[in-house]
């Protein structure tokens, strides 16, 4: 039998892993659907989970679900040659999720370094697909900095937003958490 101790990164391995089966399949949401939850997901187990299989597990969930996805129906379209940069692009917040593990405290200055963190995780993921997707998907004929930078301001704000917006999500549940078992220690002495 596992100890709670060992129960807590399954359970949080199974949490990451529903929310991306959750939020995979429509990366902006909509008034129907929340947003992608993928890079979230990456810096959070990254943050949480010691076994670094974990990033291999979730990388096959994502390219399972985008084959999913695209066998019901939706489009092909940003399965490129560029598809295989996802790797670099959710290591590198896997790799901002580790870093922040070494940097966490339990006090409130540990809210600058998360956000630091998450935001410049974030923005190097992004322009690693984004770029990779500009330069090798065969979309954009005559590639352009202008044209490059263009988009990336335009597609950036809303990869930001959600995923900032779980991060946040999952460090309010991660100080409740934290605020409940004290209470409870504290109670049962």
């Amino acid at each position: 039998m596992l100890s709670s101790r060992q129960q807590q990164p399954i359970a949080i391995g199974a949490a990451l892993i529903g929310l991306m089966a959750l939020t995979r399949f429509h990366h902006f949401g909509s008034s129907s659907y929340l947003p992608d939850a993928s890079l979230a997901v990456f810096l959070l187990a990254g943050f949480y989970l010691r076994s670094p299989w974990m990033l291999l597990v979730l990388l096959g969930e994502a390219a399972l679900a985008d084959y999913l996805t695209i066998e019901g129906g939706t489009s092909s379209f940003c399965v490129t040659s560029a598809y295989v940069f996802l790797i670099p692009t959710y290591a590198a917040m896997w790799l901002g999720g580790r870093l922040y593990r070494r940097v966490h405290t339990w006090s409130w200055q540990t809210l600058l370094p998360l956000t630091a963190i998450a935001v410049v995780s974030t923005v190097v993921a992004f322009a690693i697909s984004n770029g990779s997707f500009y330069v090798l998907s065969g979309y954009f004929p005559n590639p352009s900095w202008s044209e490059y930078a263009a988009g990336f301001i335009k597609y950036l704000p809303p990869y930001l937003a959600s995923t900032c917006m779980y991060i946040a999500l999952a460090a309010i549940m991660h100080a409740a958490a934290h605020a409940g078992v004290a209470r409870f220690g504290a109670a049962s002495r």
